[in-house]
């Protein structure tokens, strides 16, 4: 299956083959913008080492001899990151994804190496110097942050409150996390691209919220906060405008004609701002109930994605980060882009019938990712939280994984004697 590609065209800007490399026959592409396709990597590479020695001072040491050794050790580990994206960029294989350009995703690759390999050093620290070392990426960091409990006053009322008799409702509407629902449930949707999944994470992270919330006073929100703010107006808007956003493209004839071609200055204006949306939209098949094995595909998928939400909020917490700092934006921005082409690789290997295959290069770094994260918070996590969980809590996790663990017995059992009788 080609993903965010074409399938049959007589003109193609180009296709993505079963290893997701791209053609190279330049004849494919329009004669405006066939030069971006074209192998620069040698010229690229005598500009790299011309900024190289711009950077470094080889021709003047003397110059950025006044420079302390932590600023010297920075600009090192920087242009260390910069020589490997660039890297990634010109001579990284392409993946699935071929719009605006495949080399955008080959740097997004790198990208997320370069966030795992950090990730995992920092994991090798202990957890003060991982809090100092977050001053390294942002100057307000490793200053210790009260945590802001939502649920300290569930009052929707408040005719004692001096400034509003609806304080808590007009504190709890402009915070920060509004925006963040509804713009990360709209790029969830135009990722996952199907609505039952997608309030099914919904109501998950609530319940992940409930389940977490003795740890993280973050979590600890009023009745009112969770299912009417988050559930039914901040999630419900992200998913209707992701699923219009979907349907959208969905709805589409994908015939693209080269810029060159185009016959006025405003169409040549709008394919080129069409260079930034899929080259073709397919559907993401999801069928949890194909079988006990597609449902456990699925299931596995949702706790992943739980997983990096809550991963968020306790890398918050265990390193000092406030809400509104950019390194949080930074994240989640990131985790978007890699998140792209994983559901993309994740989906194709889901509706793949080959008996032997295996995940994509997005898929297996999501995966690391993700456990990496999940490490450091529950190593720097020792000490911080001293509530334990409830004990009601504990017995209705048990029973719901209990209930699971035998509901696939079951079916599995089902479909076994359906197959025997079907032999006989």
């Amino acid at each position: 299956m080609e993903v965010n590609g074409p399938r049959k065209s007589r003109r193609r800007d180009h296709t993505v083959g079963a290893n997701h490399e791209k053609s190279n026959d330049l004849e494919d592409f329009d004669p405006w913008t066939a030069w971006a396709y074209r192998p620069h990597t040698i010229s690229l590479l005598l500009i790299g080492a011309c900024l190289l020695i711009w950077a470094s001072g080889v021709l003047d040491p003397e110059k950025v001899s006044d420079y302390g050794r932590v600023m010297h050790v920075t600009r090192g580990v920087w242009a260390m990151i910069a020589v490997f994206l660039a890297y990634c960029l010109l001579q990284a294989p392409s993946t699935i994804l071929i719009r605006p350009h495949p080399a955008i995703w080959r740097l997004v690759h790198g990208m997320a190496v370069v966030y795992l390999v950090a990730l995992t050093f920092l994991l090798f620290q202990k957890r003060d110097d991982a809090r100092q070392f977050m001053k390294f990426l942002h100057p307000d960091l490793g200053v210790e942050l009260p945590e802001r409990s939502y649920g300290a006053d569930c009052g929707i009322y408040t005719p004692e409150n001096p400034t509003s008799r609806f304080n808590n409702v007009y504190e709890t509407l402009f915070d920060e996390f509004v925006l963040a629902h509804i713009f990360g449930w709209w790029g969830k949707a135009i990722m996952i691209r199907n609505q039952p999944l997608l309030w099914v994470l919904s109501v998950g992270f609530e319940f992940m919220e409930l389940t977490f919330r003795h740890m993280l006073p973050n979590f600890n929100e009023c009745w009112w906060d969770s299912i009417i703010l988050d559930i039914l107006i901040c999630n419900w808007f992200g998913i209707w405008a992701g699923m219009h956003t979907v349907r959208y493209f969905d709805g589409r004839t994908y015939e693209w004609v080269g810029i060159s071609r185009q016959p006025n200055i405003m169409s040549k204006v709008k394919r080129t701002l069409g260079q930034f949306t899929p080259a073709q939209w397919d559907k993401d098949e999801w069928h949890p109930l194909l079988g006990p094995w597609r449902f456990i595909q699925v299931l596995s998928l949702c706790i992943v994605f739980l997983t990096v939400e809550l991963n968020t909020f306790f890398l918050k917490y265990c390193l000092w980060i406030p809400p509104r700092n950019p390194v949080i934006v930074y994240r989640l921005i990131l985790w978007w882009l890699i998140a792209l082409p994983t559901i993309r690789e994740y989906n194709s290997y889901l509706q793949d019938r080959k008996p032997v295959k295996k995940v994509g290069a997005f898929c297996w770094l999501s995966l690391a990712i993700c456990i990496v994260e999940l490490l450091i918070c529950i190593k720097f996590g020792h000490g911080l939280y001293l509530n334990p969980m409830p004990r009601w809590l504990v017995v209705l996790w048990a029973s719901i994984a209990s209930s699971l663990l035998l509901f696939l017995i079951v079916w599995s059992w089902h479909l076994h004697r359906s197959s025997q009788k079907k032999a006989v």
